[in-house]
């Protein structure tokens, strides 16, 4: 981990913090699993969104070749974090979505809990296969490991995904931001926190998921970032890929 904190540092990181109303998505998963005693997944449902805004503004998931081209990837494949019970403690190990543009919310939701209960021999883990090397050879390949990171696309896409996801909200009850170490477009799942707002020129009782989304300057400008992130944020307030 201090590692891997100390090469993305070097990252020239840019942070925005948001808030986004999810009242109607979490209040079609409650009657989802009244009706069916299924529990959908949250995140998955936020994944989905995050892969069509992604589509729709590929820039933001630009990987860097060398010092002056971009290249640019028609699959979103997004790192998840799953929490998986290893030697009899759980573990959180970092999982592949691969092409999460072109799945359904329903194939995203199962791929994720398959993950959760899955051998971990059966899928891919992405960074944590690293935490299995002698701290000795680790502390060897790591430069050159992060060397390929930052310059050869397709080792990061095999290896990190296109962008990141991540949640904290679970850490505490409430509003509250999380700021990832990153090096790549990630989102950060914040607190969850209810209260008063306007809704159809009503006041009502509404949810509102608080987001950090996290850019490469290098890679991203203000503009395409803000054009993503109001994108984003409406896909997630109409229930894409929930409501009809």
């Amino acid at each position: 981990m201090e590692l891997t904190t100390r090469s993305a540092q070097k990252t020239r990181m840019i942070h925005g913090l948001t808030e986004v109303d999810v009242t109607l998505a979490r209040q079609f998963i409650r009657d989802y699993k009244a009706r069916t005693g299924e529990s959908l997944s949250f995140t998955a449902f936020i994944i989905n969104c995050l892969a069509r805004a992604v589509e729709e503004n590929k820039g933001v998931h630009a990987c860097r070749r060398g010092q002056n081209q971009l290249v640019l990837f028609d699959d979103v494949d997004v790192a998840v974090t799953v929490e998986r019970e290893m030697d009899g403690q759980k573990q959180p190990i970092v999982y592949i979505l691969r092409a999460a543009n072109k799945k359904s919310f329903l194939e995203i939701h199962r791929e994720i809990r398959e993950a959760q209960v899955n051998p971990v021999e059966q899928f891919w883990e992405g960074f944590s296969f690293f935490s299995k090397l002698p701290l000795v050879v680790f502390r060897g390949i790591w430069p050159f490991f992060w060397w390929q990171i930052r310059n050869n696309p397709g080792f990061q896409k095999k290896f990190g995904g296109t962008v990141g996801i991540t949640a904290v909200g679970m850490f505490g009850k409430g509003a509250g931001w999380g700021i990832p170490v990153a090096y790549h477009t990630q989102v950060t799942l914040g607190g969850i926190a209810t209260r008063p707002a306007v809704a159809d020129g009503q006041i009502a009782i509404r949810e509102f998921l608080c987001l950090t989304l996290s850019f490469d300057h290098d890679i991203v400008d203000g503009a395409p970032a803000a054009r993503f992130s109001a994108r984003f944020k409406e896909l997630i307030e109409s229930g894409y890929g929930l409501i009809p």
